[in-house]
């Protein structure tokens, strides 16, 4: 599967709280939120804007808000340059 999207980060608040698979989400960690795809599914997630790419593992679900395919770690959103923005724009594509 590749889809091409809007990807934002978790606020710092959801940092320690459970996600939807049982995790507990830490945002020092490489995990991200996708609607479907399941839990442990390794996905590499590349910006559009720069080329910089990160894998994350699938350990929850959302985003909630309209046009975002994915919502990462801020260890992730980080590693592709999106920390500033809060939002841009990727590639997601499942590895394993």
């Amino acid at each position: 599967m590749v889809a091409v999207g809007r990807a934002s980060f978790y606020a710092s608040k959801f940092h320690g709280k459970q996600t939807a698979s049982g995790e507990t989400f830490n945002k020092k960690e490489f995990t991200a939120a996708h609607r479907s795809l399941p839990f442990g599914t390794i996905v590499r997630v590349t910006n559009l804007d720069n080329g910089k790419m990160v894998f994350v593992k699938i350990n929850d679900r959302g985003p909630y808000i309209k046009n975002r395919i994915i919502d990462l770690s801020k260890a992730a959103a980080k590693q592709l340059d999106l920390v500033d923005n809060g939002i841009g724009k990727v590639k997601i594509e499942v590895y394993n």
